[in-house]
């Protein structure tokens, strides 16, 4: 049967292939970005609250009117000024870039993609009939401006932003987002902002979203993930800001996706947010950092920058082997029984990159027994 292939992405993730390799070696997966901890137990007691008091048919399209209330309350405390029509909630973050992209772009219009960069983003982009357009970071993971706004052209309908940036945790600064504020003053480009690690910035540094920016608040949407805020990935669900005529744009096609997003789980979100302490938070996941750090201080890794916020820690193997990170990857999980991601996954093109990126966010114990492995083997 001749089916049309309507992206340029892996038929499995690289992801899906990593813990898959994983589990047939019975290797510790630290490819993958999800906790191996228990979520906090007053989110399952809302869970269940949340059937109890019936929130078991369909919520309303932009989201449960307690949710959308307490997600105003809690980004004016961090300066972000939003109304109810500026959210709606979504099933997952990787779902609302999919949705903000469909919104906005038409067939042949290009979409700026910052690399190394999440592996949704160039399927969606191409899915919804758009073109992709690469500009690598440097070598710190920094933004090149000029590049950037070389890549510009009549075809540019939009950039996609990741902050904090998966996979090495940098962070854009308040500076960097006036760069490109300056940049885009005389266009129409539309951001498409993927902030999901907004809540996990370490070492006192200051999370700014593009929502923070008064122009840019008005053509961007900002995306977000409950499961990366409470370590329930499972739940797969998010929000997202977008002003209010992008908003409707984006309801205009969300509206004939999935309509609404789990009602039971948007009611224990909704109650979980009057309770959340957001340095509580950063502390844990602070601490799950530094607690990898130190273990693997002794191992031949090489360290260029501690990760500034996320679930992930970017390690240099040059002086371990000249195998590209891909096989270098392979061969950890099969020999060393420990799981990572090369890094050249995250570009287009699949360069080798001689890193590759630690999960974090698991037990103690977790990160004990990958450590062990790597010291026997290492």
């Amino acid at each position: 049967m001749l089916l049309p292939k309507k992206h340029s992405g892996s038929d499995f993730t690289i992801f899906s292939e990593m813990t898959a390799l994983a589990q047939k070696h019975d290797a510790v997966n630290l490819s993958q970005g999800f906790p191996d901890y228990e979520i906090d137990e007053r989110l399952k007691k809302f869970l269940a609250e949340g059937t109890e008091k019936n929130f078991n048919q369909y919520a309303p399209m932009s989201g449960n009117p307690l949710l959308i209330e307490n997600l105003m309350e809690f980004n004016q405390r961090r300066k972000i000024e939003v109304s109810k029509e500026n959210i709606t909630v979504s099933p997952g973050a990787t779902y609302g870039i999919y949705t903000a992209l469909a919104s906005v772009i038409s067939f042949g219009d290009e979409v700026i993609v910052l690399e190394p960069n999440y592996d949704s983003y160039v399927p969606a982009i191409e899915m919804n009939g758009g073109k992709p357009v690469f500009v690598s970071l440097n070598e710190i993971f920094e933004v090149n401006f000029d590049a950037l706004q070389k890549a510009i052209t009549e075809k540019t309908k939009a950039i996609m932003i990741n902050s904090p940036h998966n996979p090495s945790g940098k962070i854009w600064t308040k500076n960097d987002w006036e760069k490109l504020s300056r940049i885009l003053e005389n266009t129409e480009i539309i951001l498409i902002s993927d902030e999901v690690y907004d809540v996990l910035t370490y070492d006192d540094q200051e999370f700014f979203s593009a929502f923070h920016h008064p122009k840019l608040s008005e053509r961007c949407f900002s995306i977000f993930s409950f499961g990366k805020m409470f370590h329930l990935t499972g739940w797969k669900v998010g929000y997202v800001l977008a002003s209010e005529e992008l908003s409707l744009a984006y309801r205009r096609v969300h509206q004939y996706l999935s309509f609404s997003v789990n009602a039971p789980a948007q009611y224990a979100l909704a109650k979980y947010l009057e309770v959340f302490d957001v340095k509580e938070n950063i502390k844990t996941m602070q601490n799950k950092r530094d607690f990898f750090l130190h273990q693997i201080q002794d191992l031949p890794f090489t360290l260029n920058e501690k990760a500034e916020a996320g679930y992930f820690q970017i390690l240099d193997f040059s002086n371990i082997s000249d195998l590209s990170d891909k096989d270098f990857a392979i061969w950890l999980t099969e020999k060393a029984k420990v799981a990572t991601i090369p890094v050249s996954a995250f570009y287009h093109d699949q360069k080798n990159t001689g890193k590759v990126r630690f999960c974090f966010a698991k037990k103690e114990e977790t990160i004990l027994k990958a450590v062990e492995n790597l010291k026997a083997f290492l």
